[in-house]
């Protein structure tokens, strides 16, 4: 694990950090893919966990989840509309094109079984240090999580900070063939500019320390 912020912890799943998960206080976020759980668990070792909470029910977040939660006895925290998506494991049926080659590939090699949900997380609600705030668009029902005491923001998948082909560092919107509206995913990103982060965590891509890279992205999109 490597210490992003203050009780906030970034586990690597994948090489370049193309795929990642969080610890923030004693919660996991995300749970990467299938294969993820024992460089999860390598990771968590010697800290308690009592809870996991995703941004979203996709094939490279909740694919670790039921075998974290079911090891280590802990719930599973989701908003309302990836609820269903998390309990089924159907958790590519919401893409654009769930016949896709790697949509297929996804579902058969990444997503994870699926897990009861014990609560359902809303804008405004408390995780931890962190509040949830609301960023549907790459899916129905994306979440991010912020801390505003030191601006730390958790995006999901929001945004990336890597191109997933070449895996060179750099803000991108998230791939269209995964994003549900494209649109709305947009007033998303354009909702956590607005809280002004300085600490930004991806699912794709390194941890990004804003020194305006952000606000240039934002220029592009107006």
């Amino acid at each position: 694990m490597k210490l992003i912020a203050e009780n906030v912890f970034q586990i690597p799943l994948l090489p370049r950090n193309s795929i990642n998960c969080y610890v923030i206080d004693d919660i996991l976020i995300d749970a990467g893919i299938r294969s993820s759980a024992n460089n999860i668990f390598r990771a968590l070792k010697g800290k308690k966990i009592t809870k996991h909470a995703l941004t979203h029910a996709h094939a490279d977040h909740q694919g670790s989840s039921s075998v974290v939660c079911n090891t280590l006895n802990i719930p599973l925290w989701t908003s309302e509309p990836e609820k269903e998506n998390a309990e089924s494991g159907n958790v590519t049926d919401e893409y654009p094109n769930k016949k896709h080659l790697i949509a297929r590939f996804q579902r058969k090699y990444w997503a994870g079984g699926g897990l009861k949900v014990s609560k359902i997380l809303k804008e405004g609600d408390t995780v931890g240090s962190f509040t949830v705030i609301e960023t549907p668009g790459h899916s129905r029902g994306h979440i991010s999580f912020y801390r505003e005491k030191d601006r730390v923001l958790i995006v999901g998948d929001t945004l990336v900070n890597m191109n997933l082909v070449t895996t060179v560092p750099g803000l991108h919107h998230p791939p269209a063939i995964f994003t549900t509206d494209k649109k709305r995913n947009i007033s998303s990103i354009k909702k956590l500019f607005a809280l002004n982060p300085k600490i930004l965590c991806f699912g794709h891509g390194p941890v990004l320390i804003d020194n305006g890279e952000l606000e240039r992205f934002m220029r592009k999109i107006h």
